[in-house]
């Protein structure tokens, strides 16, 4: 029926989205396995949003330049159910966190083989019900907060263990090990681990986990980039880079635009255009923590004094669970943390793409106020060295970037946030407002579709998926 009516727009689209990561590619071919003639644009040269990789150290070092383990996009059903093909690698162990005595909590794949590693039946207890009804998950929780659950029962159970704070979650796990594997995890969100809903974060990346594991993708994650690319342009969809978005008059004619960029950048393209609601509205969605980052080439892996860490695919640096919740705080707070929560990966352990033979690439981040501009390498390669003293003597080169180069990289990385907004309290689930429909803005043509509407940031486009869909029932 779509592609009927394609015939009739000739020069024009059915549908414009500005922005080619994840969720404007994702909203892009959902769009175009409807029939739709779509086009995206592209302000860079190349695709992909945070899905890019680079040599960003030394020639022959392949560096993801943002996102870089995927457990949501191996864990989701949008990948496959559309046809966006991808080689994904799964490290021996997905993520560990080394404590000072040389132990580490241990995310296997397996649930039990997770809960055994930690000494942790309650492990299993918690996590076993939610894997064992993922599908029925994936369907609720990935989409807006407000719709009524199609899963009710599987929602309660979900609910109780993401509802309260991670700090109060952490305690139940029966060792240091569990509790500082699971407040790790639940510090991907970026903000106070001490706040209600501050779990949900631990509880879907860690099912994820035991689902389709913590994998990354083969060649580094632009890969992930050109295999929607390939199955978007395989749907007669097209994507222009080189094509910078300022005003609406520099978008084509289309029936409907969807923006996979921020609230602040929709606000300054779209303008009075759009509602004064809205604008209202969307002036209450905070910007998000920032990220610093540095890029390592390395003549050897990691003497992690742990000898799992040595396997792991992610490795969380902050000691015990107290401290990464004083870390996060502290940020939040608006300060930087003398000893940062963390994130590192190490790809190339099981990704050979990505370093010469024997050498290897080591990418790590922490979490900073947004817009910071504090010199962060001391503090991350204090935890470096902490947990893997000599490391040092393996570094031929290192880039670091700054919350400000990040936004220079992707101005939809405001102030140095990845997460398209503040993931905390409500939200987590109602964001970038409280609207039935958190995609359409109003009753005009114009769709957001980021990670500043639900589920937020991630590399699976749902965001995507859900405004496309929402674009759709707009047709009918």
């Amino acid at each position: 029926m779509l592609r009927n009516r394609k015939a009739q727009f000739l020069s024009n689209y059915d549908a414009v989205v500005v922005g080619s990561g994840p969720n404007g590619l994702g909203a892009a071919i959902a769009l175009a396995s409807s029939g739709a003639a779509v086009l995206v644009l592209e302000a860079k040269e190349t695709p992909g949003g945070g899905l890019r990789t680079d040599e960003l150290t030394l020639p022959g070092f392949r560096h993801d330049v943002c996102s870089a383990i995927h457990p949501m996009a191996a864990a989701g059903s949008f990948f496959p159910h559309h046809g966006i093909e991808v080689e994904w690698l799964l490290p021996e162990i997905q993520a560990t966190h080394p404590l000072d005595d040389g132990s580490a909590g241990v995310l296997h794949h397996s649930v039990q083989d997770t809960a055994q590693a930690n000494s942790s039946p309650r492990w299993n207890k918690l996590f076993g019900p939610i894997v064992q009804h993922w599908s029925e998950v994936d369907e609720t929780i990935l989409g807006p907060g407000w719709r009524v659950p199609q899963h009710p029962f599987t929602l309660a159970r979900l609910g109780t263990r993401a509802l309260p704070p991670a700090t109060v979650l952490a305690r139940l796990f029966e060792n240091p090990q569990s509790r500082a594997l699971f407040a790790g995890v639940a510090a991907h969100a970026n903000g106070s681990l001490s706040w209600p809903l501050s779990s949900s974060a631990g509880v879907g990346l860690i099912a994820a986990g035991h689902v389709g594991g913590w994998p990354c993708a083969e060649g580094g994650s632009q890969s992930i980039a050109d295999a929607m690319v390939a199955r978007l342009e395989a749907l007669g969809g097209i994507v222009q880079c080189g094509s910078e978005v300022r005003t609406r008059s520099d978008l084509p004619r289309a029936r409907s635009y969807l923006f996979d960029l921020t609230t602040w950048q929709v606000d300054r393209i779209a303008g009075d255009a759009l509602p004064a609601r809205v604008r209202r509205s969307w002036r209450r969605f905070r910007k998000g923590n920032g990220s610093f980052k540095i890029d390592y080439a390395l003549s050897g892996p990691i003497p992690w004094t742990n000898p799992e860490s040595r396997h792991a695919g992610t490795v969380h640096l902050g000691g015990t669970w107290e401290e990464v919740a004083l870390a996060e705080a502290t940020v939040r707070r608006g300060r930087p943390a003398e000893r940062p929560y963390v994130l590192v990966a190490q790809q190339s352990l099981f990704d050979p793409t990505r370093a010469p033979a024997g050498q290897h690439t080591l990418w790590a981040y922490c979490h900073v106020p947004n817009g910071c501009t504090t010199d962060m390498t001391g503090p991350i390669e204090a935890q470096l060295d902490r947990f893997a003293p000599g490391w040092r003597d393996l570094i031929l080169h290192k880039t670091t970037t700054t919350p400000s180069d990040l936004e220079s990289y992707n101005a939809n990385y405001v102030g140095g946030s990845i997460d398209g907004g503040a993931s905390e309290l409500h939200r987590v689930l109602f964001r970038p407002d409280f609207s039935v429909d958190p995609y359409r803005i109003g009753e005009t043509d114009m769709w957001l579709c980021s990670s500043s509407t639900p589920p937020g940031g991630g590399v699976h486009g749902i965001c995507g998926f859900q405004a496309a869909k929402s674009v759709l029932r707009s047709w009918e």
